[in-house]
């Protein structure tokens, strides 16, 4: 218990500096590729910065996996956290780089219990359109024969592609390039279940609460209805019960006194 804590309070407090350092290897991945005639010193730095970036999420990893209870546990149940720390070791291409830290960030931002699942699904079609647009270009921008030479060819490849739509217009010669676009073309489709499945998800709330607020409100009808019913048999049976209670004995002996007056004053008269 006492080291599930701790693991909880380190995740909890490095989750936004690793979310930062993400947009740092964003900025360091897109600046050579972008301007690739840039001083060699930036490339450089750029360089620097994604290993570092690389780095942190490996330390955290290590962390993770030394402050969980169970370790071959953890091991077990976080493989592509694994996978993405291993990965850049063994070849160091960038493209693995990328690959590995958008897996580590993207198991970090979906733990995060402060990004809900819109933000979530929408900052995963924005990384993946960014990165994969980056990527081909990285990668089809000097290929002979290659059709996408700049940033929007690039774009306009990686929208048509995770969309599905593959107008043709533009497309990868490279057999590096083809991967990467297998790659988006899975990911875009999973993509676009996850929408599809939520917006589906929303309607479908949205019409119960709209069948819910319909069914309370038939059901207040109906115990009002049941409540008037009773209300008039009352009234009825007050009225029925006011009709038909006899005279007070007061008012009866007042109503004899009444009537014997005159017969009693009769008599009384002389006689002539």
């Amino acid at each position: 218990m006492k080291d599930e804590s701790r693991l909880s309070r380190w995740e909890a407090g490095t989750q936004v500096p690793l979310l930062v350092l993400s947009v740092g290897f964003g900025l360091a991945y897109a600046t050579p590729v972008v301007a690739p005639d840039a001083d060699p010193w930036v490339h450089t730095v750029c360089g620097l910065v994604e290993w570092t970036v690389w780095a942190a999420f490996a330390v955290d990893y290590l962390m993770r996996l030394a402050l969980s209870p169970t370790r071959l546990r953890f091991v077990r149940e976080h493989p592509l956290d694994l996978l993405a720390v291993a990965l850049p070791l063994v070849q160091p291409l960038r493209l693995l780089r990328l690959v590995a830290t958008m897996l580590l960030i993207g198991r970090r931002a979906r733990r995060a219990p402060q990004v809900t699942l819109t933000t979530y699904v929408a900052g995963s079609v924005v990384g993946l359109l960014m990165f994969g647009s980056l990527a081909v270009l990285q990668v089809e921008r000097d290929a002979p024969g290659g059709n996408i030479k700049t940033l929007g060819d690039a774009v306009w490849w990686s929208f048509t592609t995770m969309t599905t739509v593959g107008y043709g217009d533009h497309a990868p010669t490279t057999g590096l390039g083809r991967l990467l676009a297998v790659g988006l073309m899975l990911s875009g489709i999973a993509l676009l279940g996850v929408v599809t499945a939520n917006i589906a998800a929303w309607f479908i709330s949205r019409f119960e609460r709209d069948d819910e607020e319909e069914r309370r409100q038939r059901e207040l009808l109906e115990a009002l209805t049941v409540e008037v019913r009773e209300l008039r048999a009352e009234v009825g049976r007050l009225a029925e019960s006011t009709m038909g209670v006899p005279p007070q004995p007061a008012a009866r002996a007042a109503g004899s006194e009444g009537a014997r007056g005159p017969a009693a004053e009769a008599p009384s008269a002389p006689a002539s």
